[in-house]
């Protein structure tokens, strides 16, 4: 088997016991990359050198019988939210482009100290906005199943490089579904998981009380073997969780009698495909058949789950990106003309230059998602219509938490679809930003409560496309969520099935 079909866990083994070396192992995956990424457009930058110098280290190091980290060798993409200080950190935006931060994130650093390769930095949705990833300053990424069809986003990169055997894991994050959408859409594993359970220092903010890094890969067993390293209190994030790491890959193999699954009637309203409406049947029957129960359960609020995102949403991010004004942070606008003012604010006749820089920068740097988003969240947080809207929005999130707190009183888990549809068409949605937000419809709650959710493929639609099936978990029971899809791919193939990617984009 070569080294890009395997799984992670399968390759540290290979690693380890000397079948593959380091430098076998990371070329494998960065020829992969030189081959397929000029189709697919998973990856922002590919620091092939840094990589195979890395590598070689970790060979010599294992050779000298020097102790190695718990993931020496493992080939991982990193999603360029994330700062680096080896490669450029631009948020898929010309606001940052070419920026070099001065010090790795927490999870980077964590990988670094396991012995990770970074194979490169992934493209992605423009400051985590989006969920198609057709919003990056860098163009769009195409999802492998089907090149005309979008990877989903704001991971989309991460997933597409995952689902096309560029990495074997990547790193996310995921702030409404970022982690889980693109993973359903490309057939992959993704897991987001409870807020504060993976540090979020150097992750460039979009939305802060809702962002959360978590993995992407093949298997449930292989994001198990990430978060083992990227897990775990970080004094340098005051909203990180102190709590002890378990051993998610010794508490895999379990079997599922007595766990209780909730199914949420309100899943199957007007708008799901069928086609997904019957994988997701056929995932529950899988889980029973595994020894799980399931039982209907009430989300009553979720109805409001989107508006009440595309408010905290907006708002937290108009905050977060008044930073980048070309003074401070980002992009700066060359020098120009300043624009007429009103009579009221005339001194000389123009705006002062400084004000004109800010307002060019800003309109130069940031894409129209962005700016939209900014302008909700700006009006959201204004004097007269803070209470309207931010502060309601704040009330309907504690209420939908609630029903989350409540309904894990009754079951386990929560199940449902990923998605309301296979991926759609590249520019399908562009023109209809509410159609877009809604691709995040069974997602956003889960951040919004702060829980844990877990996405993994029970399917595929007549066309090819990969079908979504969502698990939700209260409060750090993600070795349940991990326990719980790791027994449904062992029940399954769908995980192991692989798109053939070429370079000709369907009609």
């Amino acid at each position: 088997m070569q080294p890009i079909e395997m799984s992670a866990v399968d390759l540290v083994a290979a690693l380890r016991q000397g079948d593959i070396t380091a430098v076998q192992c990371t070329t494998a995956f960065l020829d992969r990359i030189e081959a397929t990424n000029g189709t697919i457009n998973a990856f922002l930058a590919v620091d092939r050198d840094g990589a195979l110098t890395r590598a070689a280290d970790i060979d010599a190091r294992r050779k000298a019988g020097k102790p190695l980290g718990a993931l020496a060798g493992l080939p991982v993409a990193l999603k360029d939210v994330l700062c680096t200080t080896d490669m450029p950190t631009t948020c898929a935006s010309k606001m940052l482009q070419g920026f070099r931060p001065p010090y790795d994130a927490d999870v980077v650093a964590r990988l670094r100290n396991a012995d990770a390769v970074f194979v490169g930095k992934t493209n992605m949705d423009e400051f985590a906005m989006g969920g198609s990833n057709e919003n990056s300053a860098f163009g769009p990424v195409r999802n492998p199943w089907d090149l005309s069809r979008a990877p989903g986003g704001s991971s989309g990169g991460s997933a597409a490089c995952v689902a096309g055997d560029m990495a074997p894991v990547a790193i996310g994050s995921d702030t409404g579904g970022s982690i889980r959408q693109p993973a359903g859409l490309c057939g992959i594993t993704g897991l987001k998981p409870t807020y504060g359970r993976v540090s979020r220092r150097g992750l460039v903010a979009f939305a802060s009380s809702l962002d959360q890094i978590g993995p992407m890969a093949r298997s449930a067993a292989d994001c198990a073997l990430i978060m083992e390293t990227i897990a775990g209190h970080d004094p340098g994030d005051s909203t990180s969780l102190a709590v002890d790491v378990p051993r998610y890959t010794d508490l895999l193999d379990k079997p599922l009698a007595g766990v209780r699954i909730g199914r949420v009637p309100e899943h199957y309203a007007e708008g799901l495909d069928p086609e997904v409406a019957k994988g997701v049947d056929e995932a529950f029957a899988v889980l029973k058949a595994a020894g799980a129960t399931v039982h209907d359960v009430k989300l009553p609020h979720a109805k409001y789950g989107i508006p009440t995102y595309y408010l905290i949403a907006p708002c937290e991010a108009s905050s977060n990106l008044a930073r980048y004004d070309g003074a401070h942070y980002g992009h700066r606008a060359e020098p120009g003309k300043g624009h007429r003012a009103e009579p009221s604010q005339q001194a000389d006749g123009f705006e002062s230059p400084l004000v004109e820089m800010y307002c060019r920068s800003r309109a130069e740097g940031f894409g129209p998602e962005v700016k939209r988003r900014i302008m909700l969240g700006t009006y959201a947080l204004s004097a007269g219509y803070y209470d309207a809207y931010y502060a309601k929005a704040l009330r309907v999130r504690r209420l939908i938490r609630q029903d989350y707190l409540d309904a894990f009183q009754s079951v386990d888990l929560i199940g449902g679809p990923v998605s309301a549809t296979p991926a759609f068409k590249l520019g399908e949605k562009t023109d209809d930003p509410l159609a877009m937000y809604l691709v995040d419809l069974y997602t956003v709650g889960t951040n919004l409560a702060g829980v844990g959710g877990i996405s993994f493929p029970c399917g595929f639609t007549k066309s090819g496309l990969p079908i979504g099936f969502q698990l939700q978990a209260p409060p750090l029971a993600e070795p349940l969520l991990l326990q719980a899809a790791d027994r449904f791919q062992r029940l399954t193939d769908w995980h192991r099935r692989r798109p053939k990617t070429t370079g000709e984009v369907k009609a």
